[in-house]
């Protein structure tokens, strides 16, 4: 195929593809602009998720009618004029491509005033194809309509996630940079509804409330960096008893503008190693500001990456502020003199089950050599024999040893129990004494709407109680010994990451959380009576060698292996 010059609407279409990959991308090139022309008040407006209807408009500064034609120009900007500008960026936007890229993809209507016209003037823009500029009265600032994304790109369409996972997008990244312009007052309506709304104040911690919930932001740790630090730190992150199941609670603003960084993530993780559960993380909305020339904004097409110049650096100060902040915060852990020095801890003593009568433990008659008898699940039969460190069952099968999580192998069978249950419409709810109301982030209450058919199913009564608050009055049988608050914080929080499952999947991953929660923990001791009805349990499951998280359950040491290991066979 000879080379030849691409067409300018492909040119635009690929272009587009760049800086234009979901409703929330749409969302997040306006917002900048807005913020750009020095808004105070921007609102937004989305239906269907984001692909029938995006609407931005703000009090900003306004397009002056003359320039309205180069607004929606491929690489025309007002914020870039040479070389040395493209390397010191203090803009949010300054490639030029946002209105130009959306408007290939897209219906676009352009309304604007600036602050020295009387009229404002009206521009449609219509995949890739400009019209004439029509003058219209209209308060200063600048409106942006957003009408049937990607319409003549059917692929690109199709590749969009379900209305419910999109509108979660952009309620996330809203917040964001609400939390990044805490004096802005942003108000995003989705489908009609209110879904999040910022005070504007200036007030950092309202803004936090607006985001994470009042009790949370309370909470909040804030952090700051000496004058003479090579970069300035500033923001909060959560105190040890807040944290949550992924990385998402992180946040990061390079000079105003957000950006997602690995290494950012990695430097406050590090800073609570050691202090947090294996996989669990803090909440962190931490703000950086270094000399425009240090960072690189320019490494990726929609600006959501950025590269350092001294990335270590940066790296150390994060970590190290993130570190001394919350050490010098949390109290020292209290000393239980009571029990006076030395004494053992009698809750994780384990019991002698080693030690019963012959009778009580009568093992099961096999022949050496010939095949176990297998249980159901393709386990053969299992005699505990007790538990070590409170945590893991010792069980004798006929072909070797066998190690069980008592945690992972109780969350197997509480699963497949809620699953059939669940399958046959027999799950059985207990109601609270009385009803507790919880409030949620914006992002979780949109979760949760969005999942509250499949919780009902699982056992859960809940109802909204105003825009993100929900009652709770029932809870399923298995979670009767969870603080109702803690379960289902616990459930939701586990969709943050979630894409878009089928409803079986939904409702498995739910009852997989839920199972987490009530299943018996580390640490707690089992009578030899409690050991056996385990595995008992555990064989009749349809897959007893994996926890509904996928991982294993137990672990065997053949025969031939210990004989190997006592030096009995070479």
């Amino acid at each position: 195929m000879p080379i030849k010059v691409l067409s300018e609407e492909l040119a635009l279409a690929i272009a587009a593809g760049e800086v234009v990959e979901r409703p929330a991308s749409v969302v997040k090139e306006l917002l900048e602009n807005s913020l750009d022309a020095g808004a105070r008040r921007i609102e937004i407006l989305t239906e269907g998720g984001g692909r029938e209807l995006i609407e931005v408009s703000d009090d900003g500064c306004g397009i002056p009618t003359a320039e309205m034609p180069l607004a929606v120009a491929r690489f025309a900007t007002s914020k870039l004029s040479t070389m040395q500008d493209l390397f010191a960026i203090e803009s949010l936007g300054f490639r030029g491509e946002a209105l130009a890229s959306i408007g290939a993809v897209a219906h676009i209507e352009l309304i604007s005033r600036s602050v020295d016209e009387i009229n404002g003037t009206r521009l449609i823009v219509d995949g890739g194809q400009v019209g004439e500029p029509h003058s219209i009265g209209t308060p200063q600032g600048t409106l942006v309509r957003v009408r049937d994304l990607f319409f003549n790109m059917p692929a690109r369409r199709k590749f969009l996630k379900k209305d419910t996972t999109e509108r979660r997008r952009i309620i996330s990244l809203v917040s964001r940079y609400a939390l990044a312009y805490p004096d802005v007052l942003f108000k995003l309506t989705q489908e009609g509804r209110v879904g999040f709304q910022s005070s504007g104040s200036g007030k950092t911690r309202e803004t936090l409330a607006a985001v994470f919930g009042i009790e949370t932001a309370r909470q909040m740790i804030a952090l700051s960096t000496t004058a003479d630090a090579p970069v300035k730190v500033e923001g909060y992150i959560s105190p040890l008893s807040v944290h949550r199941g992924s990385r998402r609670g992180m946040t990061f603003f390079i000079n105003g503008r957000y950006v997602q960084d690995a290494s950012l993530s990695a430097a406050v993780t590090q800073a609570y190693h050691g202090l947090l559960m294996v996989g669990r993380y803090p909440l962190a909305v931490i703000f950086l500001d270094l000399p425009p020339g240090d960072v690189d904004v320019n490494v990726h097409p929609a600006k959501a990456e950025i590269r350092f110049r001294n990335p270590d650096i940066v790296f150390s100060v994060v970590q190290r502020v993130v570190r001394a902040t919350l050490l010098g915060q949390t109290p020292p852990p209290a000393i239980d003199l009571q029990r006076g020095w030395g004494q053992a801890d009698r809750s994780r003593v384990i019991s002698p089950d080693w030690a019963l009568s012959t009778t009580e433990i009568e093992k099961v008659e096999t022949i050496r050599g010939a095949q176990p008898t297998l249980t159901g699940g393709g386990l053969p039969l299992l005699r505990a024999i007790g538990q070590v460190g409170a945590s893991y069952l010792v069980a004798e099968g006929p072909d070797g040893l066998y190690l069980i999580d008592q945690h992972a192998a109780h969350e197997r069978v509480l699963f497949e129990a809620l699953m059939e249950a669940s399958t046959q419409g027999e799950i059985e709810s207990q109601a609270l004494l009385e009803p507790i109301t919880i409030e949620f982030t914006p992002t979780q209450a949109a979760i949760l709407e969005e999942n509250l058919e499949v919780m009902k199913r699982l056992g859960f009564e809940i109802e909204p109680f105003g825009q993100r608050t929900y009652r709770v009055r029932s809870l399923p049988d298995l979670l009767t010994n969870v603080a109702p608050e803690q379960a289902l914080r616990s459930v939701v929080e586990d969709f943050e990451e979630d894409e878009t499952p089928l409803m079986a999947e939904t409702e498995a991953r739910l009852a997989a959380r839920v199972c987490k929660r009530a299943a018996v923990k580390a640490g707690q001791v089992l009578s030899l009576v409690e050991q056996q009805q385990l595995l008992r349990d555990l064989e009749a499951c349809q897959s007893p060698r994996t926890c509904p998280h996928g991982r294993p359950t137990m672990i065997h040491l053949s025969v031939e292996a210990l004989e190997k290991q006592f030096g009995r066979r070479g």
